[in-house]
């Protein structure tokens, strides 16, 4: 009767039934119990499912496959990944052999806990096991290759699945729109999206209108985005503030700082109230914009948060007073998400290189390192001084550099001695919707500079010189200063 009733997936059934056993003087076996785990565990009495367990373990009862992958799936469903492994390696240490259907649920466990290379290592076994990958083993490994934005990994698994005549459904789809949007597969997009649209099963939703639409607006592809809203439009979906921001930054990108203020308000008269990442946005289009339009989007980040919009003013304006400045941006840092924090940071200080306003942005550079938003700039050891700038906007690390220079400058009139020496790193990626990195941006303006720092033939991302080298530079700049003065 338990057996029954576990094969027909009625756990609750056959808790019913083992707890009669006693009544009629049965005593379960090492089978039952192995049964009992699944049971317990699949009705949701997980305490007596591993208390179960951990008797199986020590009285080394038969344990089959199917209890097992309960076992997996229990540890998984609480957030427990490294019990799921366990489990697994215990299994194998006693000699049982995992099925297809534990390969699957470890899988997608190891996709819930973002372990994207656990999720590789566990499906080359089974692979090299002989086991075939079914529907249920690409799905687990595109949700773990997607939500860790393995880019070509997830690709590879979705031309496979095509390959084999397997369809996609729209949850999987979005999973993949979202990492192409993430990572900027914009051509891979496109042909993704196509497919979904070929399907007779399966239609592009909210969700997959707004990856697009993101991917075009990243990609600066005006056009295309507005093409893809209509689209959206029509298959009778309202934008949400996902798609409205994506709007923006596309607008932003283009100098069309009029369709950048009709979205804001068109976001207001949706009813949709301005959250963090949305006002970001708005503050990065302004980065972008000629100066002559400021004061329109200015006007728009004060109609949708007071306190950003009274310290981009006060920038705006070049009001001169620094001890107000500093404190209404400590207040503002103050009142906003850890997640959004540097970004805002980077904007403010990319709008006043922007305009011209050096010690502004000098002071909320500070102010970004004394609140920790900026985290090991600079390093010191006795034979290396280094400037890191990794994670910095382009006038953040230009800013980061005029400061870390006049520190050097003040060590060199002190007597101090400099190390053997001196490095730069801008990191060796590029913006994944550019071509450029700040590497390259950073070349240029060096040589500008005529800074001895050359770029490490070995080491990508680093600018380095020796003490000789940056000693002459800096006292030639200072002659320089003086005669200029």
């Amino acid at each position: 009767m338990i057996s029954c009733a576990r094969m027909s997936s009625l756990p609750d059934k056959a808790v019913e039934w083992f707890e009669k056993m006693p009544s009629f003087g049965c005593n379960p076996d090492d089978v039952t119990y192995s049964a009992m785990i699944d049971a317990y565990g699949r009705s949701g009495n997980v305490d007596m499912a591993f208390s179960l367990y951990d008797r199986a373990r020590t009285s080394k009862w038969r344990i089959d496959p199917v209890t097992f992958s309960t076992l997996i799936k229990i540890h998984g469903q609480s957030g427990n990944f490294d019990g799921c492994l366990n489990v697994y390696e215990e299994m194998k240490a006693i000699g049982a052999k995992p099925n297809l259907v534990i390969y699957n649920t470890l899988l997608d466990a190891m996709g819930r806990a973002k372990r994207p290379w656990q999720a590789k290592k566990i499906y080359r076994e089974m692979i090299n096991k002989e086991f075939s990958p079914n529907w249920v083993t690409y799905a687990a490994l595109l949700r773990a290759y997607g939500r860790a934005r393995y880019g070509d990994d997830a690709l590879n698994v979705y031309r496979e699945m095509k390959e084999k005549g397997m369809e996609l459904n729209v949850i999987l789809y979005n999973t993949l729109l979202a990492m192409c949007a993430d990572v900027g597969y914009a051509d891979e997009a496109v042909e993704i999206f196509k497919d979904m649209k070929s399907s007779e099963t399966w239609k592009p939703d909210s969700w997959t209108f707004s990856s697009m639409i993101t991917i075009y607006s990243c990609s600066g592809k005006v056009t295309e985005a507005e093409t893809m809203l209509h689209e959206m439009l029509e298959a009778g979906f309202q934008p949400n503030i996902f798609i409205l921001t994506s709007l923006i930054q596309c607008y932003g990108k283009a100098k069309r700082t009029d369709d950048v203020v009709r979205i804001f308000n068109q976001l207001l008269e949706l009813g949709i109230t301005p959250d963090e990442r949305f006002c970001g946005c708005l503050l990065n289009v302004m980065t972008q914009t000629p100066k002559e339009e400021l004061c329109k989007l200015a006007n728009c980040i004060e109609r949708a948060d007071e306190k950003l919009g009274y310290v981009v003013r006060l920038l705006v304006e070049k009001q001169d007073n620094s001890d107000n400045f500093k404190k209404e941006a400590s207040e503002l840092f103050n009142s906003i998400g850890s997640d959004v924090k540097k970004a805002y940071c980077n904007c403010l200080i990319d709008l006043c290189v922007n305009l011209d306003l050096l010690e502004r942005a000098c002071e909320l550079l500070d102010l970004g390192l004394t609140l920790q938003i900026y985290i090991g700039i600079q390093s010191r050891s006795q034979t290396q001084w280094s400037l890191y700038l990794k994670g910095l906007s382009l006038g953040a690390a230009l800013t980061a550099l005029h400061v870390w220079i006049n520190d050097l400058s003040r060590v060199l009139e002190s007597g101090e001695e400099l190390p053997p020496l001196l490095g730069i790193n801008t990191g060796h990626g590029k913006h994944k919707y550019s071509d450029k990195g700040l590497a390259s941006v950073f070349e240029s303006h060096l040589k500008e500079l005529n800074a001895p720092f050359h770029e490490a033939p070995d080491k990508a991302g680093w600018f380095l010189t020796t003490k000789v080298a940056v000693k002459s530079w800096l006292e030639s700049r200072s002659s320089s200063e003086l005669v200029a003065a």
